[in-house]
């Protein structure tokens, strides 16, 4: 489980409405003025944390929840810990008020075995091509040659346990040995024997719970002998698999001294490249190598991630610099610093920085691992959109405390993603294109895989144009730039990853819904008239080659069985989860068709659309467990995904919604959310792994199909779960059984595709949304739940739409501001009672019947139609009888 904040925060309140009534309290002003509370602690510096007010959130103040630093110049917020011979570790914290010394002495040189010893091992991973061309072995000899930079690696195909047997030419005495291995496998359960003369084995040494990288085996007596033979019987799980990597294996039992360290926190997951001002060295050119985490459970001498890690691990899982005996100011930046050696990764996304004085034995003698060095200051150069509340064209507020807290959390996620393509930063599996360098894009993740995914842009493209959409050309720039590299067969790539090759079923689907998204918030004609072509080459060429006789999308067609999905998932066949997906791309393409003019499109795709709809009720309904299939082919599972999509997309009815999501309810709630899948079929422990991207369809399902506390819930436990637990306020990639990280050390703790809490709350509790391009038309239709009070603004092409409710025993009330050129209609909530509404005193439902044109009732709500520029506010109260 994710360790605990380090931080503390003032008691957590909920404001519960059991009655709807309504004191009407003004709208709050549109912006309060920047300048009242853009300094101080509830300006969202890193590591600053919202005071807890006994009273709760107060109408209009949303600045604090506002989460970005206050600068791109960001500072550590605390020392965590410091290890070896440091002075005045606190030091940098005060820039130029002291300084923090590390020492170190020279280390004697490592025991090696007699000349002629050889090393077999029961199995080795095969050899590949480092980054730099070099072929590279994994055979057993790696662990014996004196370099530490090689290292042999199990099969990790076979499983354990793995043996490494060492044959001496004669026989020495041993008292111990040293096992030292990479970080990445790290052996942490282990037998140690000694070759009995005459033949046989003898236990010499036994370890468990191993976690560091030089492990000492002393033995419990001195023993003679010419063999040893070392059994692995468990490592480390990395995320990407369990292995073994020893890199070498010494004759002695040393025990590791520990090389000095500092580790400081910035108090929240920050992006960019870090800054060092040294202000002198010891004249051996002494190194440093900075280890980054986003958790302090995965911090270690390396790492979580590197982009260096998925490009032949140049640097072994940190970054390194050599510091003058003169000091250096230094800015971590991508590249060797001299000759080929000391390498670094550049950009970093993170919330704990260690700072170690060390170096690589490869990068001798341009950098060495002992010395002094001498540090001034630590801090960041941020690179991502600094979301400060100057900047925030769109906001939300409510009565309560958590919700607020997420809301600015998904947000500031969302930021950190939105940044410049540079080569330098982006995944290094071929993922840099010309066509995206200097552009603003919204990346996946701020640690990884840092690449614009259009299925991502499904989420976190929302959440962009609800806080600042006048950067919305960082989704425009994605979307154009995969039309522009659509296949000859209409396919389109899912990113620039692998040279815009890697194949997904799905993620065409996302660009034509997320095409439509940035129409719908921005009215750009421009756009839907360039890509439109591309839109039709998807629909009408691609998707029917991988369609089945019953209308179905079915992946295996066409050459599509090893084709993955957002997840990666080995599902084929009809899987409901594409297919409804495809209904609601097919309804949104209608919908650009329809305003661009082309009705012929948009008829034939909204036939199409009805006709896939049937198909899945037809097909991929399960009766007995009155929910969607996850697929109709394999073993029965019924995953969130298809079934939540059902909901939105409008392919289930009311009664299939209602069954559906009473299935989720009572299969997948976890603590931490809901799972992704009923059962674990698909893979082990798919029934406990939460994704926040397949989550939000099912938060709006909730809401939409009625069931707002139940949406509110949800939204309660995934999110506070991951605003709780290290390293607090931003959204995670997944999450895993018990509430883990899901992939381990590799997760993305700041990922935008699970930033769904945003527009769920605006779209959804506040209730406004876009009808038509640019706002032109819109809707106010909010789902309260238990929250007594919500306000907030949408950023449109023609001004601020602006909301404000409150519920109090028996009545409602709501406010809006209504920008020029835009009209909308509002659907005011009346929970199924007897209820009448006016606006300013003037009479429009009665309880039975509306007494002003456009105003009618149903399914819960009165609605009232072609509602204009200007503030309107309505009041729904308790027929009096």
């Amino acid at each position: 489980m994710p360790e605990n904040r380090t931080h503390d925060r003032g008691p957590r309140r909920r404001t519960v409405v059991t009655a709807g009534a309504l004191t009407l309290t003004a709208l709050a002003a549109a912006r309060p003025a920047q300048a009242a509370t853009a300094a101080g602690p509830e300006s969202g510096a890193a590591g600053a944390r919202p005071p807890a007010r006994a009273a709760g959130p107060r109408r209009g103040d949303w600045h604090r929840y506002v989460q970005a630093p206050a600068s791109t110049t960001v500072r550590p917020v605390r020392i965590t810990e410091s290890t070896g011979d440091v002075s005045d570790p606190e030091a940098l914290l005060r820039p130029g008020g002291g300084r923090t010394v590390l020492r170190r002495p020279q280390p004697k040189a490592a025991p090696r075995w007699p000349e002629g010893t050889t090393a077999e091992a029961s199995s080795a991973h095969a050899p590949n091509n480092g980054n730099d061309g070099n072929h590279r072995t994994y055979d057993a000899a790696n662990a014996i040659d004196g370099d530490p930079e090689t290292f042999w690696n199990d099969d990790t195909e076979r499983g354990f346990p793995d043996v490494l047997t060492l044959t001496v030419p004669a026989p020495i005495e041993l008292s111990g040995i040293t096992v030292v291995s990479n970080a990445d496998g790290v052996p942490t359960a282990f037998t140690v024997e000694a070759g009995r003369r005459g033949g046989g084995w003898e236990t010499v040494g036994t370890v468990a719970d191993n976690d560091v990288v030089q492990c000492a085996v002393p033995f419990s007596r001195t023993v003679t002998t010419d063999r040893l033979r070392l059994t692995v019987t468990a490592a480390q799980d990395t995320g990407k698999g369990v292995f073994t990597r020893v890199n070498e294996v010494w004759p002695e039992a040393v025990e590791p001294a520990a090389p000095p360290s500092v580790t400081v926190d910035f108090g929240k997951v920050v992006v960019g490249h870090p800054d060092i001002r040294f202000t002198g060295a010891s004249a051996n050119s002494p190194g440093v190598r900075l280890a980054f985490s986003e958790t302090r459970e995965f911090l270690t001498d390396r790492s979580d991630f590197t982009r260096s890690d998925q490009a032949g691990g140049t640097g072994r899982g940190t970054d390194q610099f050599a510091v003058p005996a003169a000091g250096a100011h230094w800015k971590d930046t991508k590249g060797f610093q001299r000759d080929g050696k000391v390498f670094a990764d550049g950009l970093h996304g993170f919330r704990y920085l260690r700072i170690t004085l060390d170096a690589l034995a490869s990068d001798a003698p341009v950098a060495q691992p002992w010395g002094r060095v001498d540090i001034d200051s630590v801090s960041l150069d941020f690179t991502a959109y600094l979301g400060t509340p100057s900047t925030y064209r769109g906001w939300f507020l409510c009565s309560e405390d958590d919700l607020n807290r997420f809301w600015y959390g998904a947000s500031y996620t969302n930021e950190l993603v939105t940044d410049t393509f540079r080569r330098d930063d982006v995944d290094p599996r071929n993922a840099w294109s010309d066509t995206l360098e200097g552009k603003l894009v919204l990346h996946d993740g701020a640690k990884r895989d840092r690449d614009p995914y259009v299925g991502d842009l499904a989420v976190s493209a929302r959440t962009l144009y609800l806080t600042h959409d006048d950067t919305a050309a960082a989704a425009r720039n994605v979307l154009v730039d995969l039309a522009d590299h659509q296949r000859s067969d209409g396919w389109i790539p899912p990113a620039s990853i692998s040279g815009y090759t890697l194949p997904l079923f799905d993620y065409p689907l996302w660009w034509v819904t997320c095409g439509w998204d940035y129409v719908l918030y921005t009215g750009d004609r421009a756009y839907a008239s360039r890509t439109y072509p591309n839109l039709v080459k998807v629909l009408d060429t691609w998707y029917p080659s991988v369609t089945d006789s019953a209308g179905l999308l079915s992946k295996g067609l066409n050459d599509t069985g090893g084709y993955g999905d957002y997840a990666f998932l080995g599902r084929t066949g009809r899987v409901t989860y594409y297919n409804v997906l495809y209904v609601q791309a097919l309804n949104d393409a209608a919908r650009l068709a329809d305003w661009l003019g082309h009705g012929a499109d948009a008829d034939r795709w909204r036939e199409r659309a009805d006709t896939v709809a049937e198909a899945v009720n037809a097909h991929l309904w399960d009766a007995s467990a009155g929910a969607y299939l996850d697929s109709g082919t394999g073993a029965v599972r019924h995953a969130q995904d298809g079934n939540a999509l059902a909901v939105v997309a409008g392919v289930a009815g009311a009664d299939r919604a209602a069954s559906a999501l009473a299935h989720l309810d009572a299969t997948t709630r976890r603590p931490y959310g809901n799972a992704f899948m009923d059962n674990d079929t698909l893979f082990a422990d798919a029934s406990q792994r939460v994704y926040a991207f397949t989550s939000y369809p099912e938060i709006v399902a909730r809401f939409l199909s009625g069931r707002a506390d139940s949406a509110l819930d949800q939204i309660r436990r995934t999110y506070d779960w991951m605003d709780r637990h290290d390293p607090g306020i931003t959204n995670w990639e997944g999450i895993g059984p018990g509430g883990s990280l899901y992939e381990g050390a590799y997760t993305s703790m700041a990922h935008g595709w699970s930033t769904g809490v945003l527009p769920a709350l605006t779209h959804q509790l506040l209730g406004a949304s876009p009808l038509s391009p640019g706002y032109a038309t819109w809707e106010v239709r909010p789902h309260p739940g238990d929250v007594a009070w919500a306000q907030g603004e949408l950023p449109t092409p023609h001004g601020g739409l602006g909301v404000e409710w409150t519920q109090t025993g028996g009545e409602f009330s709501l406010t809006v501001r209504v920008p020029a050129r835009t009209r909308g209609s509002v659907a005011l909530p009346t929970g199924g009672r007897d209820v009448v509404v006016r606006a300013g005193g003037r009479l429009l439902w009665d309880g039975k019947r509306g007494h002003v044109k456009g105003v009618s009732g149903g399914d819960g709500r009165v609605t009232v139609s072609d509602v204009g520029p200007g503030k309107h506010t309505f009041a729904v109260s308790l027929r009096q009888k």
